[in-house]
């Protein structure tokens, strides 16, 4: 089959064989995969990820051990726990230490014709969402994660730094809340989608001229949002910090510790509601493709993922 592979130097396309489903999984054919933050770092050797990347996909099951998902089209949660630690026995596989994540840690991805899951890991797709709509899914949910953390006011005021794919959907999410939002970015044309939605935004180099905030979500995906993270938010307040960086933070906790801020790491989330949101409509997501490419144009994809104007660029691969 065709993939794209990455063995901690490059990215490269190659020929491998068919992955072979174990006991508890299924083999499921790729439609379409999307490219996200984490795969641009995991190509600057963040994890130190050696495989196929890729962990935003939806595709159709051919070979599940349990025959009533062959032929369904699906989605899957990314984290593979152990199933017998004390964290898989609550619940929380994403937080096994011995854990495997599609595409991030010891399993291979999304980017290539086929991919394995455990059958438990898969959630169907309703028909009323497209295979476009449904890459979405994954990073849906990791947005919708945040108000399972944390509570949220409707008149409290809440800003969001970064104005990529990340940051596009929890400024969605957080409409529904009513909150005042306020997103900082770097870019005018991403900035304008934003403002399209009734947003309101500004550009980083004003960002020093704004007020004092409840919430600061930090999700630009560069070490410089921890910093203004910290500037922003009041006393009491809280950072919720969704960004991962290969390079090594180096910051002073003294202001987390005199103005008593809570900080907040915020990963996976829940897919069934992300579905949901995604099948009635609630939240609005074709409007952030940036392009598509055919997986055998997969390393072109990756450039282009790279550049400063670009959202969600989606691998074509069946």
């Amino acid at each position: 089959m065709k993939a794209l592979f990455f063995d901690g130097q490059s990215l490269s396309s190659i020929s491998v064989s068919k992955p072979v489903p174990e006991t508890s999984e299924a083999l499921i054919h790729v439609r379409y995969a999307g490219i996200c933050t984490t795969d641009l770092e995991i190509l600057n050797g963040y994890m130190s990820f050696r495989g196929i990347p890729g962990h935003e996909f939806v595709g159709v099951v051919e070979k599940s051990p349990d025959p009533k998902w062959s032929g369904k089209r699906v989605v899957g949660e990314i984290n593979i726990g152990c199933g017998t630690c004390p964290a898989c026995l609550a619940g929380l596989e994403r937080h096994c230490p011995n854990r495997k994540v599609l595409g991030i840690l010891n399993k291979n991805g999304a980017f290539a014709e086929y991919l394995t899951l455990p059958v438990k890991n898969l959630r169907e797709v309703p028909s009323s969402i497209s295979d476009k709509e449904a890459v979405f899914t994954e990073p849906l949910a990791a947005s919708l994660e945040i108000l399972e953390q944390i509570r949220i006011e409707p008149n409290w005021a809440v800003a969001i730094i970064g104005d990529g794919k990340l940051s596009q959907l929890i400024a969605r999410v957080l409409l529904n809340v009513g909150v005042h939002l306020m997103v900082v970015g770097k870019h005018p044309e991403k900035l304008k989608r934003f403002s399209e939605l009734g947003i309101q935004t500004t550009i980083l180099q004003k960002a020093d001229l704004l007020p004092k905030y409840d919430i600061v979500i930090e999700s630009s995906g560069s070490p410089n949002g921890w910093e203004l993270a910290l500037s922003l938010v009041r006393p009491r307040g809280t950072i919720v910090l969704k960004s991962t960086y290969h390079k090594k933070l180096k910051t002073n906790p003294a202001k987390l510790v005199i103005d008593e801020i809570t900080l907040v790491g915020s990963r996976c989330g829940p897919f069934e509601p992300a579905l949901r949101l995604l099948k009635n409509r609630k939240i609005r997501v074709d409007d952030l493709i940036s392009a598509e490419f055919p997986l055998e144009n997969g390393l072109e994809a990756l450039k282009s993922a790279q550049q400063p104007d670009a959202l969600k660029v989606l691998l074509r691969v069946s």
